[in-house]
């Protein structure tokens, strides 16, 4: 199957400089105010999800959305999502419950072609093989429906989540130095809970699937001409930060059944 080009549209209102400005600022209150700090980069999401289809009266799988701040962002622009997230200490933190399915995203119990929009922030770093959790994801999308996946590149600044930057030497070794430092070991534990996702491996994957087409890949947080970073090797595991991917199940909307969830 012949893949379309990565979106060229021209950026819709405020994505650009500025955006990545604040979204960078943004980043230095997540453990000061974790609320407001979520709430903005979800409707942020949601900004960037919008030029690519309409939320209202949509169904969502928000997978690994732990309490739903994304879900919210969703509600907000008219559609109805659960939550589907391994951890319900994650699901239940912030004093947050969402409606929600407590499951790994692989085992999660929604079949073939169930909802319009699948969508993940952040969670495909978490998993042993990227291919395959997206794979069992996007399966969960109607013909026609998106699937937006979106994860912290490995060799980013960012990538070793609150070991960064000691990532850079190695996810045990930062691992080891981080439980010295805080006297406890990191929520992330590389090669347990954090693996080392790339920029390649989601490309890759994103292109070779021969149900999805690829709408748009981007740097989430860099203003839309970044995306050239993208076609550079090496050099995007290290200034992408975070890989953003709109896909669209393709086949005929007319073959699909209600979604098996909600009303």
């Amino acid at each position: 199957m012949t893949k379309g080009p990565l979106a060229t549209r021209r950026a819709g209102s405020g994505d650009d400089l500025r955006r990545s400005v604040r979204l960078f600022r943004s980043f230095l209150t997540e453990q000061t105010d974790p609320v407001g700090f979520y709430s903005l980069i979800a409707e942020d999401a949601v900004t960037l999800m919008s030029r690519h289809t309409t939320l209202a009266g949509k169904s969502v799988i928000d997978f690994g959305g732990g309490p739903g701040f994304y879900s919210e962002a969703f509600a907000r622009h008219g559609a109805r999502s659960v939550v589907v997230d391994a951890d319900h200490a994650e699901i239940t933190s912030h004093r947050r419950h969402p409606l929600s399915v407590q499951a790994l995203a692989e085992a999660a119990p929604f079949g073939e072609g169930s909802v319009d929009i699948v969508f993940s922030s952040n969670l495909l770093e978490h998993v042993p093989d990227l291919p395959a959790v997206a794979d069992r994801m996007a399966s969960a999308v109607r013909p026609g429906g998106l699937v937006v996946l979106s994860y912290t590149a490995w060799l980013g600044p960012w990538g070793g989540h609150e070991t960064s930057p000691w990532h850079y030497f190695g996810g045990h070794r930062a691992a080891r130095r981080y439980a010295r430092k805080h006297g406890k070991a990191p929520k992330n534990v590389f090669g347990e809970s954090m693996y080392a996702a790339s920029v390649a491996e989601g490309l890759r994957w994103a292109r070779q699937s021969t149900t999805l087409e690829l709408l748009e890949a981007r740097p989430r947080y860099l203003p839309p001409w970044s995306r050239f970073l993208l076609r550079v090797p090496v050099v995007r595991e290290f200034l992408t930060w975070n890989l953003w991917l709109v896909l669209r199940r393709v086949g005929n909307d007319r073959d699909t059944a209600e979604p098996k969830w909600g009303n």
